[in-house]
């Protein structure tokens, strides 16, 4: 992907940021999400390509967000698939918590995995795990597997995971384990790619999560060079008949090359609320400060940018 269009599509996280960080503690994840998802379509028509998203948070009949199927950019340039959550953990923001971000992932047409708005099993790791992780195995193998890779004791191993019900079991088997446990409100994405950090005290995620975040984390894993497994997990009949609909396979375990292909893929998110990956949006008296990372895997590079947008 050219240069140029990366950055583009910085500015398009930067705006959509910003637009939700006014939102912060305000206790409305509609506005929210709703001011993050217009700011990303508005700036999304203007760049020079053609956009099909193919996973997301939202669909058609629930305006505002960035639908599966929708088109943006202006119509002109290369043809591209886009991976889009406008706002990762709306709650975050709606409450003042912690972690939240705005995201985009693209890669040439057929690269990302088009998926419903629904569920999946997870398990990512670093660099050193990758290739000596299942999903379909035992949680104490995982973590043991992990420890020996990171050369750490179990007891020194932290997985982390989404504060859900449906991930109780998970929790116990690995208290049970004998590894550390760290719980988030929101926001898995960002820590599926902390795995892959030097600095970060995470080790593994594992758990239920979203399955937008799962195809955007792919993408970063996959430059990072670490790993991420997945497995859909429809929440009703109708997210069973979209999966079958879709041609997706409910049974299998995606891998990461299956989730983000190629090596033409871009990972671009600015931070909103501070978190593991990014610091959030300041808000200064003559200016606004964000905070972005931006990932290419032609490249195998990361920057991280600090921009000032100033008051016009």
């Amino acid at each position: 992907m050219d240069r140029n269009l990366a950055l583009e599509f910085v500015r398009v996280t930067e705006a959509a940021a910003i637009a939700a960080a006014r939102w912060i503690g305000k206790g409305d994840k509609k506005q929210a999400d709703g001011a993050a998802v217009e700011s990303m379509r508005s700036r999304f028509n203007t760049i020079d390509f053609q956009g099909t998203i193919v996973i997301g948070e939202g669909k058609k009949d629930e305006a505002p967000e960035l639908y599966v199927g929708e088109t943006v950019g202006n119509g002109t340039g290369p043809v591209m698939d886009i991976a889009v959550d406008p706002l990762e953990c709306t709650d975050s923001v709606a409450y003042g918590r912690y972690n939240a971000l705005t995201v985009i992932t693209t890669g040439p047409q057929g690269s990302l995995l088009s998926a419903p708005d629904t569920y999946m099993d997870k398990i990512a790791v670093g660099p050193a795990a990758k290739g000596l992780v299942s999903l379909d195995a035992p949680v104490e193998e995982n973590i043991r597997k992990v420890a020996q890779a990171l050369d750490k004791d179990i007891g020194e191993v932290t997985v982390s995971m989404l504060d859900r019900e449906r991930n109780m079991e998970i929790m116990n088997r690995v208290r049970a384990a004998g590894a550390r446990l760290r719980l988030i409100t929101d926001g898995d994405l960002a820590v599926a790619i902390a795995t892959c950090m030097d600095e970060s005290p995470i080790d593994m995620l594992l758990g239920s999560g979203g399955s937008a975040e799962s195809v955007l984390a792919a993408s970063a894993l996959k430059i990072l060079g670490g790993e991420i497994q997945v497995k859909l997990k429809p929440r009703n009949e109708q997210d069973k008949q979209e999966i079958a609909s879709m041609g997706l396979d409910e049974t299998k375990i995606y891998t990461t090359e299956d989730l983000a292909s190629g090596d033409n893929l871009t990972f671009t998110a600015t931070g909103v609320i501070d978190g593991p990956l990014l610091p959030g949006v300041i808000f200064n008296p003559h200016s606004i400060m964000t905070h972005s990372v931006v990932m290419r895997s032609v490249s195998k590079t990361v920057r991280y940018l600090t921009t000032y947008h100033h008051e016009q």
